[in-house]
């Protein structure tokens, strides 16, 4: 099922053993569009504190209770490394993580050397980052090739896989505020200066895309019509999707 980030970013979080806090942003790799981490404001439990969560440790989300459950315990996340959330999140801060829970992480061995990470904010960074914010990058402006077509507006993940498949796309006063979707695929580039994501096909193309109701599921049919129409397929993209994220 595809769920709404910006829906999943207000569910309250528990561990097996009592409750822990908020989920407050998502982090993800904007080269294979998978979050790559839940960042959990703790609350009055542990006060001014924030954790990270792979999404590995995600259980069910239930949409009427407005909450999910994580398979780990109070004392294990209390007891987590410290990570200031609010600053850059190099892969050095992530491999403390991994470390202490005696994980793999999830880009292998072989990047070990790597320590660019995520900012949440318009900073000059070090290295070539990938990690990205959805509440940050929510409301960046769209251009398609030959102009602008409106802002970020939200995300839709997939449960199952946390995969981001969709952009929620508000068209402002471009055409008549409408609400249209835009694959990761189609997007060329994230400015993070400009607050701009750049995609690879033209104003009339996204116009004449399937069109999207908010109050409808987004399903496989949907998705299937939709890549078809940019000239793919829903099982293929997922495959590449899958490939990129295992790199």
């Amino acid at each position: 099922m595809l769920w709404n980030a910006s829906a999943i970013r207000r569910y309250a979080i528990a561990a097996s053993d009592g409750p822990i806090g908020t989920a407050s942003d998502f982090l993800f790799d904007d080269a294979s569009w998978q979050v790559r981490w839940l960042v959990v404001d703790t609350g009055d439990w542990l006060p001014g504190r924030k954790v990270l969560l792979p999404p590995s440790v995600l259980g069910q989300l239930d949409a009427q209770e407005h909450d999910f459950s994580v398979t780990l315990t109070r004392h294990q996340i209390k007891d987590s490394p410290n990570i200031d959330t609010d600053k850059s999140v190099s892969r050095q801060m992530e491999t403390t993580v991994y470390e202490y829970y005696g994980w793999s992480p999830y880009w292998g061995s072989a990047s070990m050397g790597g320590f660019g990470g995520y900012t949440p904010g318009p900073a000059k960074r070090d290295g070539d980052p990938h990690l990205r914010s959805v509440q940050e990058v929510t409301g960046y402006h769209i251009h398609a090739k030959d102009g602008e077509i409106g802002h970020v507006e939200d995300f839709l993940v997939k449960d199952t896989d946390w995969s981001i498949h969709f952009l929620v796309v508000e068209t402002s006063n471009w055409w008549f505020g409408m609400k249209v979707l835009t694959a990761p695929r189609l997007a060329r580039k994230i400015d993070w200066e400009d607050r701009l994501v750049s995609l690879d096909v033209d104003r009339q193309k996204v116009k004449g895309s399937p069109l999207y109701n908010a109050s409808k599921t987004v399903d496989w049919a949907y998705e299937n019509h939709y890549h078809n129409y940019y000239g793919g397929s829903a099982r293929t993209v997922g495959r590449d999707r899958a490939h990129r994220a295992a790199r």
